[in-house]
């Protein structure tokens, strides 16, 4: 806890340090992002959260209006600024060419010490000098002095130092150059106009917004506004929500922990109780009372808190000190120092404290209601179960499940009704589905030592070890089922999450959206920052898409393949008179029979391509990157002689497709889409025109493309497309680093032109990502707690050995005591943990109504582990040889 609690605070970030790596020793940056004298508004530290004001309805309307080129104008005369622009270049590297970061402006102005860092060399003074950060001139193979040459006839630089951006990692290659360099090698940018002298209140910040102007203000940063619009308020409250989400999880983690801990320590105090009873009986003997017999038990459970607690502390602050340099990558944005929450630490260790004075409190209670004169004795007589705790045991357990079946019932009736989305009926049902096993599982803890003894009685029959092993675990119940109950509780959240999580998993690949063909990479193309409807320019996705490419090249691609398509624009129109006729959208249509009926939710499956928008047209020598499949000779002639591509065989009928096209304000009130049969009530407008196409069917599903046609062809029918995306192939896959890298590079490339996001298609997430190394610590916990129990059992069985020894009981007999021993306690807690963990899974596949479905539940693994790991504690136990008797200690057999 304590190490989670160091990690996640070091990694929030404080208004001293966003001002730190933001602005540096300037007091704002401004830069425009809106029409003027429109209500434009943005949140108080959070420039990037703005927009126009909201409707009633919430909706909001972008107003016709050019933004400002120029924030100067809008601050009083004579103010100075320093204009950084955010872009990307294309540098000439050893290997070619690279996209690189870059900033053109005077990022090396001290003014800037904390958001760029010199680190080696010396600061440029001409304007023929330039600045790389030190992965950049490995990257590009240069070193300080040498020259940077950019490419597209960008000019070249002499790199007089190296920088350090605060937001970049050590491996992200950048770029410094002045503000005088050629654009032309440039791609994109972002504005940003810093201000060193001029101080900008939030007064200053609302008024600047008028004109459609943002600002990123030191003096609102380190004290922002309390009161502030309705549309910011979420944004404001969200700069809390890391620290919530932190003590969310302590608090999840410390409880589950306190569980476990309070029922295995529990057991190691009753059992040394039970061994310091004499003691105790002759303190009271002379004089004292009970109080003082629990207190002296439970001090002992307070002082092993915390000793524990500050062993723990110690640890954890040496764990994160370890931990923290080795997954830091050089931004300042991962840690942002070493920070310990001292008042958290503090909990932490006050919560060790009371977990070791609970575990001490019922052994307590019990050691002060013992006759002293009976411990004097010696007397050892076996605890019967009474009748109360299995009674209320079995009606927690009966509520627990009959809360499960209600609650998932109850799920179905309000998916089917019109309750409101804010309302707590929509969700209480959810607590239920879990809240329900919790509560069997209780039921099972309460009956625990009435469960033993079921179960002596059926193991008596077995054999003399088992009836050993059997009668023992009974007549030591305040051992014995706390510790299965630990295991039980462990075993129940690993069933739960395996369960749940394959059901999702299952779902999940299902639904998988491919945006490319298994093994390539796809860099999909948007609209830039700057666009106001949505909408990206044919020129600005040309752009794009040779930036794409270049970076997929620049990364190692064999092939880069270009994917266009249709815009359907019409929803950026506020009517359909407005909607220009020469706005087309041709699509190819899917037979009737295999579209989405109402009244089965599962009968239509898009495979990961778009319905609505099917057709993608395509190089014919880019088809095999595009598709991930080798298309003969033969099919590329037909396909460059106007014949589709088709990868979903259910547009094709008879070796055609059919295409249809509608226009202008027909477009407006709906087409096909190729899922919904069409409403009587509602008919849609004749098309345009419509065609029939000779298709190639291919079998190539798992991937974006369902219609592919060539640039000629969709010239010929009037089809007017732009770049959407590009898919490249490699010769071997590109390593983790080389992804993030490109990540990287694509995030610095977008501009308010356009946008791009990279990412390598996987297909769905195998569930052995998470399964294995959640059954493990599963396994690790469950061995754990049978380790301690187990451990207590021969510790507390010496005597009962000894006088075993005595009357002829053989070191094989003992193994095989050691052996059901094993068994009952692991074996009891797996299936009580088993059998609750997996309510949930089937309460929530009632209600998904056959989204999640029980048949995707990993059975035979669960069944597995939940047999085979009590199976194997047993074993080892009973391989591990027990301890030679002391026949001194021989006690009478009853």
């Amino acid at each position: 806890m304590t190490m989670y609690a160091v990690v996640a605070t070091s990694a929030i970030a404080t208004a001293d340090d966003r001002v730190r790596t933001e602005l540096g020793a300037m007091q704002a940056w401004v830069t425009p992002m809106g029409v003027a004298d429109a209500g434009f508004w943005q949140a108080p530290s959070q420039p990037e959260w703005n927009g126009y004001p909201a409707t009633a309805e919430g909706s909001t309307t972008i107003p016709d209006g050019t933004i400002a080129s120029d924030p100067m104008a809008s601050l009083p005369a004579g103010t100075e600024s320093v204009l950084l622009t955010n872009a990307s270049a294309r540098v000439q590297t050893a290997a070619g060419t690279g996209v690189l970061a870059a900033w053109t402006g005077e990022a090396w102005d001290p003014r800037f010490s904390g958001v760029f860092d010199l680190v080696d060399g010396e600061r440029p003074a001409d304007s023929d000098e330039a600045m790389v950060t030190p992965a950049a001139l490995e990257r590009v193979g240069i070193r300080i002095g040498e020259d940077l040459v950019l490419a597209d006839g960008g000019g070249s630089f002499r790199v007089s130092g190296t920088l350090d951006a605060a937001r970049l990692t050590d491996d992200e290659a950048a770029i410094f150059l002045p503000s005088t360099a050629d654009t032309r090698a440039l791609v994109g940018g972002e504005y940003r106009w810093y201000l060193p002298e001029l101080a900008l209140s939030w007064a200053d910040v609302q008024q600047l917004n008028g004109d459609g102007i943002v600002a990123l203000s030191r003096d609102v940063l380190l004290d922002p506004p309390t009161e502030v619009r309705a549309e910011v308020r979420d944004s404001m409250q969200n700069q809390w929500a890391s620290i919530w989400q932190t003590v969310l999880a302590l608090a999840v983690g410390g409880a589950f922990a306190a569980y476990v801990v309070i029922m295995l320590a529990g057991a190691a105090f009753a059992v040394a109780a039970r061994r310091q009873q004499r003691s105790l009986a002759v303190a009271a003997s002379v004089g004292a009372d009970r109080r003082d017999l629990r207190r002296t038990v439970l001090l002992q459970g307070t002082t092993l808190g915390a000793l524990g607690g500050i062993a723990g502390v110690a640890l954890g602050l040496a764990a994160a000190a370890a931990i923290m340099p080795v997954t830091a990558n050089g931004s300042a944005t991962v840690f942002w120092g070493f920070r310990v929450p001292w008042p958290g630490v503090a909990a932490i260790l006050v919560f060790a404290v009371m977990v070791g004075t609970l575990s001490a409190l019922l052994p307590a209670r019990t050691v002060a209601r013992t006759d002293a004169l009976s411990a004097l004795r010696g007397a050892r007589r076996p605890r019967k179960p009474g009748a109360a705790r299995p009674l209320w045991g079995s009606i927690v357990l009966l509520a627990g499940v009959g809360l499960t079946i209600a609650s998932s019932l109850a799920m179905v009736a309000v998916n089917a009704s019109d309750i409101s989305w804010g309302s707590p009926l929509r969700y209480a049902p959810a607590y239920g589905i879990v809240v329900g096993p919790v509560l069997a599982q209780l039921g099972i803890l309460l009956s625990g030592q009435w469960l033993l003894w079921v179960c002596s009685l059926v193991l008596a029959r077995v054999g003399l070890a088992a009836r050993l092993a059997s009668r023992d675990a009974a007549a030591n119940a305040g051992r014995t089922v706390p510790a299965f109950a630990a295991i039980a509780a462990t075993v129940f959240i690993g069933v739960f999450a395996v369960a749940t999580s394959s059901m999702t998993s299952a779902e999940n690949a299902r639904n998988w959206y491919y945006s490319a063909p298994l093994g390539s990479l796809s860099v999909a193309i948007w609209p830039g920052s700057g666009s106001t409807d949505g909408i990206i320019a044919p020129d600005d996705a040309t752009a794009g898409a040779a930036t794409a490419v270049a970076l997929a090249e620049d990364a190692g691609a064999e092939h880069a393949a270009v994917i266009s398509r249709q815009r359907n624009d019409v929803w950026a129109y506020p009517s359909a008179a407005d909607v220009p006729d020469d706005l087309t959208l041709a699509m190819a249509l899917m037979p009737e029979r295999f579209l989405w009926d109402p009244q089965e939710q599962d009968s239509w499956s898009s495979m990961g391509q778009d319905p609505g928008n099917p057709l993608s047209v395509v190089e014919a020598d880019d088809l095999s990157t595009a598709l991930g499949v080798t298309l003969s000779a033969a099919q590329l002639t037909a396909y460059r002689a106007g014949a589709a591509i088709v990868t979903d065989h259910r547009f094709v009928t008879d070796g055609e497709i059919d295409l249809a096209a509608w226009q202008g304000a027909d477009l407006y009130n709906g087409i096909p889409n190729n899922i919904w049969i069409p409403d009587p009530e509602f008919p849609l407008a004749e098309p345009a025109w419509q065609r029939d196409l000779a298709a190639i069917a291919v079998d190539a599903p798992l991937q974006p493309t369902a219609i592919a046609i060539s640039p000629e062809t969709a010239k010929e029918l009037g089809i007017s497309v732009v770049p959407e995306r590009v898919i490249a192939s490699f010769p071997t896959a590109p390593s983790t680093d080389d992804l993030d890298q490109l990540q990287a590079q694509a995030a610095a490339a977008s501009s308010r032109s356009f946008g791009m996001d990279a990412r390598l298609e996987t297909g769905p997430p195998s569930d052995a990502a998470w399964m294995v190394p959640l059954l493990a610590a599963v396994a690790v916990l469950v061995l754990g707690a049978s380790a301690v129990a187990l451990g207590l059992a021969r510790f507390e069985r010496r005597p009962d050995d000894a006088t075993l020894s005595a009357v002829g009981g053989t070191r094989g007999l003992r193994r095989r005591v050691g052996f059901w021993q094993g068994l009952i306690i692991a074996g009891l807690g797996m299936l009580a943990g088993a059998a609750a963990g997996i309510l949930p899974p089937i309460g929530f596949a009632l209600q998904s109504q056959g989204t999640q479905q029980l048949p995707d539940v990993p059975w035979a693994v669960l069944g597995a582990f939940c047999i085979g790991l009590p199976l194997a504690i047993a074993a080892v136990n009973a391989l591990v040889p027990p301890r030679h008797p002391e026949l001194t200690r021989r006690t009478a057999i009853t």
